[in-house]
Parts: C-alpha cells; sequence; structure tokens
C-alpha cells in the first residue's frame, strides 16, 4: 500500500451508475462488522456527494471522515493520472484516526475507461446502471475488464429498459477472465452483502 496505513477501495463509474448510493449502503454495513470507516467523494467543482454523504451518516460516521475533494478537470486526473489531492486526504484521515480501516474512495461520473492508479486504490470497483443498456459490458471498456469486482446496479429498473440480466451476466463473465460480477438494487439494498463481502476478501482480510 505504499506508504498509506489503511486499505483503500475505489469506486468508480459512468454518471448516474448509482456510485454514491452504493457507498450509503456499503458504510452502514462495514460499520456493523466492526470497520472504522471513512468516505471521499471526488468531483469536478461541488462538494454535493460529499455533503450528502455527510448527512447520511450522521451519528455513524465522523464528519471529519467524510471528505469531498474537487478535481477541477476531468476526473481521471484526480483518480488515475495525479492522485496527490486523494492521497493527501487519506494521509489526513489516517493522521487524526490512526485506527482507521478501511476508506471507500468514489469517483466523479466518469465513463467506461475510468481505472484507478494502483498508488491509490488496493481494491477496483466498477459500478454500471442497468438503465445504460444491457450491451455495457461486452463494450470491455478498461473499468469493466479491469476493476477487482464489477457491480451492475439498479436491476429493478431491467423490465422498464429492456434490459436481459442474463445477458448481462454471460456476457460480464465472458469480458472478465473470472473476475467477479454482482448485481445490486441500491434502492432495495438487495445484493450489498455480496459487494461487501468481496472487499473484505479483496483488501480487509489481505
Amino acid at each position: 500500500m505504499g506508504h498509506r496505513d489503511v486499505a483503500t477501495v475505489g469506486l468508480g463509474g459512468p454518471v448516474g451508475s448509482g456510485k454514491t448510493a452504493l457507498v450509503q449502503r456499503l458504510v452502514p454495513r462495514l460499520d456493523e462488522a466492526g470497520y472504522d470507516v471513512g468516505v471521499i467523494a471526488n468531483d469536478i467543482m461541488t462538494q454535493e456527494d460529499a455533503d450528502r454523504l455527510r448527512d447520511s451518516f450522521e451519528g455513524l460516521v465522523p464528519p471529519e471522515l467524510v471528505e469531498g475533494v474537487e478535481t477541477g478537470a476531468c476526473p481521471h486526473t484526480g483518480i488515475r493520472e495525479d492522485p496527490s489531492m486523494n492521497l493527501a486526504a487519506i494521509d489526513s484521515f489516517t493522521e487524526s484516526h490512526p485506527e482507521l480501516d478501511v476508506v471507500l474512495l468514489e469517483s466523479g461520473g466518469d465513463n467506461l475507461a475510468a481505472t484507478f492508479n494502483p498508488e491509490l486504490a488496493d481494491y477496483f470497483v466498477f459500478v454500471i446502471s442497468v438503465a445504460e443498456g444491457d450491451d455495457i459490458p461486452r463494450k470491455r471498456g478498461p473499468g469493466v475488464t479491469q476493476a477487482d469486482l464489477l457491480v451492475v446496479n439498479k436491476t429493478d429498473l431491467a423490465p422498464y429498459v429492456d434490459a436481459d440480466l442474463e445477458v448481462m451476466r454471460e456476457d460480464a463473465e465472458a469480458v472478465r477472465g473470472g473476475a467477479p460480477t454482482r448485481f445490486t438494487n441500491c434502492k432495495a439494498e438487495e445484493g450489498i452483502d455480496g459487494v461487501v463481502e468481496h472487499i473484505e476478501e479483496g483488501v480487509l482480510f489481505a
């Protein structure tokens, strides 16, 4: 993990895929499992997601452990090309809370090419939405093919957008070389426990 003293999970994906909603579901479960959690929300020029998450976690996560990072440019900049702002935020977390177990680092909305610098994230979760179309997995973007875990979110919308979940499952298996994929409906909190299990196995138990 380089100079960092805490496990870091990067969550990327296109605009509207449900990254923030997933973080909102993950944090309470990680807290229940006994982990001390910090959260960083990246965006270009706003603190909106960070403010939303801070309000969501009131009484659960100390407000100083929910940080917004404004990249001022393409989200790739802050999570891949130059992760210095995010690394500084993580260092600030660990200096004030050395007991911290894991940081969830959400990227600003991006496209299928989003990936995390390995110096920044120990584990990479890529989130796509069923509403984007059931052909997304077979488009083979780096996020889909390289993520440690692919999350196909908003499964409840499949009947309304003519998306075939089984096709998405088969395509994901075909392009991901055996790496795991999980299907979620954050609104109904379906599939979240499976995501937590993969995070634990991938980085917290490692």
